[in-house]
């Protein structure tokens, strides 16, 4: 009996992007497995032709559970095998998950088992740790990242926070006395040298705002492919963000979209969001893994999921074969938006407060300085005080009594 696999491909139109369908069939089990599409990234080396250029899975699994602890590498493995075998293809780690190892076991794994026939049908994603965000530690991170996968290349390396930290200074959360200006120019010119050696296949961003784009833009001989933001959501939808990044030809991938990053600050709004729960009662789906996702999944955006819940990696891929309606999307868009994450996320509660946090300092002093400002412009009067009639009086100049 023929026990390979085929697999074919078929175009999905049903948002801005036109996804690609990669079915994968296993004839043994006459089984058809579920179909994760993917968006062909436009942004590559100059010398790349169209068969060069990487598609990436729409649906991909996270690794960033923080702490990393041994027992957690374990269920780690078993959750990215379980994955493999529904057929997830796309992994996304970094050097500060600590995860990597944990993903190049089951990659070796899922090979010998036969789940994959080879390294190319996975899409794997690695980030630059901000310490390593130096021109001479770029080369040697990817380099080690890769040993840890024990991998020849990957398919994406972003720098993960527009940040630079001290070298060596490898903790989370970041201390403030750490942080350093990033000189993107030569990080970037280093990300390039990553790609031309072939140690990744595509280069990119995590967590830029335009403003940081721009620049990056304006310096850079390859640009970036990918601008992974680590808070989309239908609570936070960077419509901008995301207008934009498409005007460039720079794909989008939301980090963590069910709004779990925000737990640390008290409230999870997706899943709290009234609209999607009525949204998921009269379709029957789930706020969480369905409604958020699909709505993601319509906007050209792919996402990487957390979860080590084999029920929850499946019924993640169940976003596929249905639709929101155009008065979903409608009560979708009118969602109040509440940005939660941002670079303060890096820091302890204390550091953030110590030396980030200072809003009402900032104004404070920015009201004082407009006040001098004016008692400037206004040079010519003269306030005199006249104690027999206990009155002021404006003219000439400064003479206070």
């Amino acid at each position: 009996a023929n026990t390979g696999k085929f697999q074919f491909t078929r175009l999905y139109r049903g948002s801005r992007q036109h996804h690609r369908d990669v079915v994968r069939c296993d004839i043994s089990s006459n089984r058809l497995p579920m179909s994760i599409p993917e968006v062909r990234l436009s942004c590559s080396s100059p010398a790349s032709s169209g068969s060069d250029r990487r598609s990436i899975p729409v649906l991909g699994m996270g690794t960033g559970v923080l702490p990393f602890t041994p027992d957690q590498r374990a269920k780690m493995k078993l959750a990215i095998l379980q994955a493999i075998e529904l057929g997830y293809r796309h992994f996304d780690t970094a050097t500060l998950y600590l995860s990597e190892e944990a993903l190049g076991e089951a990659v070796a794994e899922a090979m010998q088992a036969g789940l994959i026939s080879s390294r190319a049908e996975l899409f794997i994603t690695s980030k630059l740790w901000c310490s390593d965000a130096h021109h001479d530690l770029v080369l040697p991170a990817i380099r080690q990242s890769l040993r840890n996968l024990k991998l020849d290349y990957l398919d994406l390396y972003l720098i993960h926070w527009p940040i630079s930290l001290k070298p060596g200074a490898f903790r989370f959360p970041v201390k403030c006395d750490d942080i350093l200006p990033l000189d993107l120019r030569s990080i970037w010119e280093a990300m390039e040298e990553c790609q031309r050696l072939g140690l990744t296949k595509s280069i990119g961003v995590s967590n830029f705002t335009r403003k940081k784009i721009v620049e990056l833009l304006d310096i850079a001989i390859i640009p970036p492919a990918v601008n992974q933001v680590v808070e989309l959501n239908p609570v936070w939808q960077q419509n901008k963000l995301r207008e934009f990044c498409e005007e460039k030809g720079i794909h989008v991938t939301a980090y963590s979209p069910l709004g779990g990053q925000s737990l640390s600050l008290g409230r999870n709004l997706v899943l709290e969001s009234q609209v999607l729960k009525d949204i998921a009662e009269a379709k029957g789906k789930t706020v969480a893994q369905v409604v958020s996702l699909r709505w993601i999944y319509e906007q050209g955006v792919s996402m990487v999921v957390k979860t080590l819940n084999k029920e929850r990696i499946e019924e993640n891929t169940k976003i596929f074969d249905w639709e929101l309606s155009d008065e979903d999307r409608h009560k979708i868009s009118q969602i109040p938006q509440c940005k939660r994450v941002s670079i303060r996320s890096l820091l302890s509660t204390e550091e953030s407060s110590k030396r980030l946090d200072l809003p009402g300092i900032v104004l404070i002093r920015l009201l004082l300085l407009l006040l001098l400002l004016l008692l400037l412009l206004c040079d010519k009067i003269k306030i005199g005080y006249y104690k027999n009639n206990g009155c002021c009086q404006l003219g000439g100049n400064w003479d206070i009594i």
